[in-house]
């Protein structure tokens, strides 16, 4: 009766064990997602953000062949502006040029100091900020009169302000929009509450301020730096043709500076289930294999088989954690 005992007990120390080791595989899995499987899926998204802003300023450079650009530390003249030499230096607006829609590009900001060169995408929602730093609806563009202000990931989808804490006053951003090329100038940072608003609030100067969670692998706070427009600030563009499903001022859909989880679980179980199916028949199918050769080639194959049903399956549960950038 003891031996029966001892086995059982055996029994369920092994499957108690197996269960905490795929258990911790899983976790390690999912963590080397997030650092470096998101910024795959970032690395794509900037790739195709990229070329459709450089469709659009081709299209706006042909519907205004003969503007140009001057320096950055200049006034500005843009593609998409005309300048009256009659009047003012003050850029009017070309009448086919509007604001992005969400999930658009919105520029290219450059950081020479944090060696950073990314895509601006319109939003900052959950699936906005998967693509790059995205911009806060409700707030003018980079460029215009008032505060434009840019959220970014810190430690995940390519974490592009993952250094934004080494900026220092007098550090340059330039960010390059429809309207032409915009340089700012680094004031300051602080850290602030993640639902403290104050920060992305309208201004009666042109300036810019970057968002990003503080301190790295954390969501405790929010770091942000304050940026002054050092060039001619641009004419406001008239809203998106497509109209937003939003109420003005917002800042898709969030209550703070902490971005809005988004998904739903019913696909992500789905997911879930598919993934334990194919990991499951991996290895029912590599036991039954005779001969080391045979076995590790199911195991290879599997693996691999395994990775892609994971990868799906972790993207899908990203959006469901707590939203923090």
């Amino acid at each position: 009766m003891g031996n029966v005992e001892y086995v059982r007990r055996g029994l369920v120390t092994g499957v108690l064990g197996r269960i905490l080791l795929s258990g911790g595989a899983l976790i390690l899995l999912f963590v080397a997602y997030q650092l470096w499987g998101t910024g795959i899926a970032e690395s794509h998204s900037q790739a195709v953000l990229r070329q459709r802003f450089e469709a659009e300023l081709h299209r706006v450079g042909h519907q205004h062949p003969s503007s140009s650009t001057t320096t950055p530390e200049t006034s500005t003249t843009t593609p998409e502006t005309t300048t009256s030499s009659a009047s003012s230096d003050e850029p009017t607006v070309g009448a086919t040029i509007t604001a992005p829609n969400e999930g658009s590009p919105v520029g290219i900001m450059r950081i020479a100091t944090l060696g950073l060169d990314k895509v601006i995408v319109e939003g900052t929602s959950t699936d906005d900020l998967r693509q790059g730093p995205g911009h806060y609806p409700g707030t003018p563009l980079p460029g215009e009169e008032g505060n434009a202000a840019i959220a970014g990931h810190r430690t995940t989808y390519g974490a592009p302000f993952y250094n934004l804490d080494e900026l220092h006053p007098g550090d340059l951003i330039q960010i390059t929009t429809v309207q032409g090329l915009f340089t700012y100038r680094v004031t300051g940072t602080l850290v602030v509450n993640p639902n403290d608003t104050a920060v992305v609030a309208n201004t009666p100067t042109p300036e810019l301020t970057l968002t990003t969670c503080n301190p790295r692998f954390s969501a405790s706070s929010r770091l942000v730096v304050h940026a002054a427009l050092t060039t001619a600030p641009a004419p406001t563009l008239p809203p998106p043709k497509a109209p937003s499903h939003r109420a003005p001022g917002t800042t898709s859909g969030t209550t703070g500076l902490a971005g809005n989880p988004g998904g739903d679980w019913v696909p992500t179980l789905e997911l879930g289930l598919v993934s334990a199916v194919v990991i499951t028949a991996v290895f029912v199918l590599a036991r039954r294999q005779r001969g080391r050769v045979r076995r590790g080639a199911v195991y290879v194959v599997g693996g691999l088989a395994s990775l892609v049903a994971l990868f799906s399956f972790f993207a899908a549960v990203s959006p469901l954690l707590p939203a923090s950038f």
